[in-house]
Formats: structure tokens, C-alpha cells, sequence
């Protein structure tokens, strides 16, 4: 084999290595930069789910708290026809 051959086999050899190198790193990188996102979404999805509960919780007490306030002004009521 002439020396040009030899040269150009060993160029073509270290130019496949480096590509592929160079894919299995951005690979590598790309999955771990996905896998953080994933963490991120899922602890807003859980803040999401929290703030909803939440929310559901204040409705129940406010519909007590004006319950409440209801049954108040009927003894109110009461006391003042009593008090006549």
C-alpha cells in the first residue's frame, strides 16, 4: 500500500471516531438536560395539584363561613322577637 492509502485510512478512521464522539456525548447531554426538565415539570405539576386542593379547601370554607354567618343572623332574629 502506498504512504497517500495509509495516511487517508487513518484520517477517515480518527474523522468516524470523532463523530462518533462527538454524537455519543451531545446524546448523553441531551437525555440528562431532558431528565432535568422532567424534574421540573413534575414538581409544578405537583404545585398545580396543591394550589387546586387548596382552592377547593377555601370554597368549602367560605360556603361554612356563610353558613355560619346564616344561622347568626336567624339567632339574632330569634333574640330580637323574643326581647319584643
Amino acid at each position: 500500500m502506498s504512504a497517500e492509502i495509509v495516511v487517508s485510512l487513518i484520517t477517515l478512521a480518527g474523522s468516524a471516531l470523532g463523530t462518533f464522539a462527538g454524537i455519543f456525548i451531545n446524546t448523553k447531554l441531551t437525555n440528562y438536560r431532558i431528565e432535568q426538565l422532567e424534574k421540573k415539570v413534575e414538581k409544578h405539576n405537583n404545585l398545580i395539584e396543591r394550589v387546586y386542593r387548596l382552592e377547593q379547601n377555601e370554597a368549602v370554607t367560605a360556603e361554612k363561613i356563610a353558613v355560619a354567618n346564616h344561622r347568626i343572623g336567624d339567632l339574632e332574629q330569634q333574640l330580637e322577637k323574643s326581647e319584643s
